[in-house]
């Protein structure tokens, strides 16, 4: 074994600009294969962190107007969901698949007082459960609780921006202050993160006093509910469908208007993102794999090339007792040699230009008011992976060198001797 490795050496030594070459372009397979994953990686975790902070795993539903006339309605009509949408949300139809439901109020504009202060607010009925559903990121004190709700409490939750207008230098101090939403007093429990650039702050307060104060009917803005037991992307699109219908029914909107009723159903929003990650994914393997073949493709040009070149020697081993696997064995070694010490640098090469992504690029975000977006976050790939890449492309030089190993062990001394 040894002699073998040391014949290997001086084979490669000696043709040192053919084999510089055959290294480069299966170094450059690999190394273009962990970048590519890692930035993909980087990629989708960057989106799937984006995308937490503003889908949930919920479906909302909500009235939208008309865009066609239906039963003697004109179109662009607007629709109010009720306590009958509530019911039937909530009823025996949908038993084990409708989960939590929570609901909201429509919103009414206030102006916001504190010590001859103003700013504009738009106080909106909530429930606890909204924290979740809004990704709502407290900044100080915190959000509605059941407590709030049952005692049919005075307090209020309001964003950043308007605690800087009402208590400039110090805005977290206006938890537990007092202030007026009109000729209402309300106490701050809250302050939520916002965008800056936003222009419609909501102020939520808890659903039953805004039902207690402002609003008597049985109007719902909004109904929030989780669903269980659906799996698929078709399952949702169903389940989506017949609840829509129905609702449309019970409020004579036309069976074709899609605009009747809106529905953010954060299930399918999921399940269509993880589908393109796995297309993402695979569409950067595909890439990456097409590019490991131009460096097989090289590797096995290269051993033919050495086979042509090296008959004569072939011929003599032969003559002198060389047997045929012995000359099998000699060329499959150099074809694995090659891509095992290339393969593994470009493995490493890769590796550290992940690292390189993580220190540059994946450290640039954009700020949208209280946090900054990053385009990609860890932009790496797992050791495992990328060793199984690199022991995929030896078991490929492998078969690679095989045909050309193939072709020299069959050669015939007498022919292999009179060859140039």
């Amino acid at each position: 074994m040894r002699e073998l490795f040391h014949e290997i050496g001086s084979t490669l030594r000696q043709n040192k600009l053919r084999t510089a070459l055959t290294g480069l372009a299966v170094s450059w397979g690999i190394f273009l294969l962990i970048t590519l994953l890692g930035a993909g990686n980087g990629l989708m975790n960057s989106f799937r962190g984006n995308m937490d902070q503003y889908v949930s795993q919920s479906v909302t539903v909500e009235g939208w107007r008309t865009s066609k006339p239906y039963a003697g309605y004109k179109e662009n009509r607007q629709i109010q969901l009720d306590k009958r949408d509530l019911d039937y949300t909530k009823g025996a139809h949908w038993e084990g698949i409708v989960g939590n439901v929570i609901i909201s109020t429509a919103s009414t504009s206030v102006k916001l007082m504190l010590e001859g202060r103003k700013t504009d607010g738009w106080l909106v009925g909530q429930m606890p459960e909204h924290q979740e559903q809004d990704k709502v990121q407290m900044a100080a004190g915190r959000f509605l609780n059941d407590e709030d709700l049952r005692q049919q409490r005075k307090v209020m939750v309001v964003s950043m921006a308007h605690a800087k207008i009402l208590s400039p230098g110090k805005p977290e101090a206006l938890v537990g202050r007092w202030i007026n939403a009109g000729s209402i007093a309300y106490r701050v429990v809250g302050i939520y993160h916002t965008d800056e650039q936003s222009f419609r702050r909501s102020c939520p307060i808890p659903y039953s006093t805004y039902k207690s104060i402002y609003d008597h009917s049985d109007k719902v803005e909004s109904i929030t509910f989780t669903v269980n037991g659906l799996e698929t992307l078709q399952e949702h699109e169903n389940f989506e469908k017949e609840y829509t219908s129905t609702i449309r029914r019970m409020h004579d909107i036309a069976p074709d208007d899609k605009r009747g009723i809106w529905v953010m159903n954060g299930y399918t929003e999921n399940l269509q993102m993880n589908q393109a990650a796995g297309m993402l994914s695979t569409a950067l393997w595909i890439l990456g794999m097409l590019t490991l073949i131009s460096g097989i493709v090289g590797v096995s040009n290269i051993m033919l090339i050495t086979v042509k070149e090296r008959t004569h020697e072939f011929g003599i081993r032969k003559a002198i007792g060389a047997k045929p696997r012995n000359i099998l064995s000699l060329i499959i070694a150099e074809s694995v040699v090659i891509t095992a010490l290339f393969g593994y640098v470009g493995m490493l090469l890769g590796m550290l230009a992940c690292e390189l992504l993580d220190k540059t690029v994946a450290q640039r975000g954009v700020n949208v008011g209280f946090e900054t977006i990053h385009m990609m976050v860890n932009p790496s790939v797992d050791v495992d992976v990328a060793l199984k890449a690199t022991l995929l492309l030896v078991m490929a030089g492998t078969l690679a060198g095989m045909v050309p190993a193939w072709k020299a062990a069959r050669v015939k001394p007498i022919e292999a001797l009179r060859a140039e």
